[in-house]
């Protein structure tokens, strides 16, 4: 691996450049994995959508417990609400904006204006109150919408800066690091909620009460990720607008560019079109890996509503999931070697639906759909029962499956594409994520109201993966790149 000295301009992911393109995942995904999954969402669903339900006295005609799975349910919709409309817009406009990067005028403003809008609207979730008092739960939602499209138009356009970010040789090394870094900044975020706030409420230590004045019962550390993340987008991405080299044209026109950009997306579609196999593996992996982003983006607000996991629970997932997620990527590669990256890809989808599946039969009064009661194995402040702890070691082989599926899906790109044109083709395989990024989403809150059940809302995801699963076994990865002419 290429690297240098953070203090000069050397070729490797510390030079200069390429660590200020690195810091940018430092500083923007925390927002992701706080707001998006981990903490905000799930509060969100379970303590403003679900308790305003209950508090409103519309579910009073219902028994304690259907009420209470009602509310659930309702807050379950929301989330996938956000997520479908976010994704839906995205789908709309980010391949446009994408293809007119390369043509158009500076990137650094348009990632001042997205940065801006994130950190913003993440600054104004402080005030979802529980119980009313704050911004009504409709705003909510729509800030968490446009801060969902702005980060996802930062991703696109911050990809775009990777090449000027350093030499060819360096490149894999400086996307790395900033991956790295993205995780790093959300588990030190995490750290800080835990030992700050969380561990003072419920033990006592290391502090004897929550520091800052924090009122747990109103969850304001739930609340408290919002303006969190905002400062540290505000802070930490000093460095990358300060250092990172801006590959744009000064000048520039936009509209030309999304026009020209257009103009290119059509052409690449038409080319697509001649190699076949190629084209069946990226419909494939369109449905998929947009099963997969529902399930990663909701599992946690279902773990917290479902299975009543608190946010120490949740904290705790994410970080042993996220040490199983690096292991899912080396493993991804061996199977690839061994059995060959289709039959690779294949078992990785089958493992992650057959786990699912199974984490699908596990309730709180039971596991296996009732074949096993669910009983308390110690005490604890975090997962004291069977059916917590046999959830959370099957969240080790979703992680290994998931990161493993996405490192063979782009090694399968790589296989299919034309030899010397794999860099074209994994535009198309990036857009094409973002087209159908509103199905899973769409899918689980449709199924979660049609039967007013949580568990029915996030099975639905597994119709993506049997039918991306069904179009995936067509793909002839002999003969990858014999264009069709017929």
């Amino acid at each position: 691996m290429a690297f240098a000295n953070p203090k000069n301009d050397g070729s490797g992911a510390l030079g200069r450049t390429g660590f200020a393109w690195a810091v940018f995942e430092w500083a923007r995904n925390p927002y992701y994995l706080m707001v998006v999954i981990y903490i905000f969402a799930p509060y969100f669903a379970r303590h403003v959508i679900g308790a305003d339900l209950i508090a409103s006295g519309d579910l009073d005609h219902l028994d304690a417990d259907t009420a209470q799975s009602t509310a659930n349910a309702q807050g379950q919709a929301s989330i996938a609400a956000v997520i479908k409309w976010a994704g839906i817009i995205a789908a709309l406009t980010a391949p446009i904006l994408g293809a007119a990067l390369d043509r158009g005028g500076r990137l650094k403003p348009l990632l001042g204006v997205f940065f801006a809008l994130i950190a913003t609207c993440s600054a104004l979730l402080w005030f979802a109150l529980p119980g009313g008092g704050g911004l009504p739960a409709w705003v909510i939602m729509t800030l968490l919408v446009i801060a969902y499209v702005s980060y996802t138009y930062s991703e696109v356009t911050h990809n775009a800066m990777l090449p000027s970010a350093g030499p060819p040789e360096s490149l894999s090394s400086i996307s790395g690091l900033g991956l790295g870094l993205g995780n790093l900044a959300g588990a030190i975020i995490f750290g800080f909620i835990t030992m700050l706030f969380i561990l003072p409420a419920m033990i006592g230590w290391p502090f004897a009460e929550p520091q800052f004045g924090l009122n747990m019962d109103r969850y304001e550390h739930a609340r408290l990720v919002g303006p969190l993340c905002a400062a540290w987008i505000t802070l930490f991405s000093a460095y990358f607008f300060w250092n990172a080299r801006d590959p744009g044209t000064p000048g520039a026109s936009w509209i030309a560019a999304m026009r020209e950009g257009t103009g290119g997306l059509i052409q690449t579609f038409k080319e697509a079109k001649r190699y076949r196999e190629l084209l069946k593996f990226l419909i494939a992996h369109m449905l998929y890996a947009d099963g997969m982003a529902a399930l990663l983006a909701l599992i946690a607000v279902y773990y917290s509503l479902f299975l009543g996991w608190d946010v120490l629970e949740l904290i705790i997932y994410a970080i042993y999931a996220s040490i199983f997620a690096f292991a899912g990527g080396l493993i991804g590669g061996w199977l690839d070697n061994t059995f060959g990256v289709k039959r690779a890809l294949l078992m990785e989808i089958f493992l992650m639906v057959l786990t699912f599946g199974i984490q699908l039969s596990i309730t709180q009064e039971s596991l296996l759909f009732g074949a096993i009661e669910n009983s308390k194995v110690w005490d604890s402040i975090v997962f004291e029962t069977l059916s917590d702890l046999i959830m959370l070691a099957l969240v080790s082989l979703v992680a290994i499956s998931v990161t493993a599926s996405i490192s063979s899906s782009r090694t399968m790109l790589v296989t299919l594409a034309p030899p010397g044109r794999s860099g074209e083709f994994f535009g198309l395989y990036a857009i094409a994520g973002t087209i159908t990024v509103w199905m899973g989403p769409l899918l689980v809150e449709t199924f979660t109201l049609w039967f007013n059940d949580q568990r029915a809302g996030i099975a639905s995801i597994n119709l993506l993966f049997a039918v991306g699963v069904a179009v995936l076994l067509g793909v002839k990865v002999d003969g990858k790149a014999k264009a069709s002419h017929q």
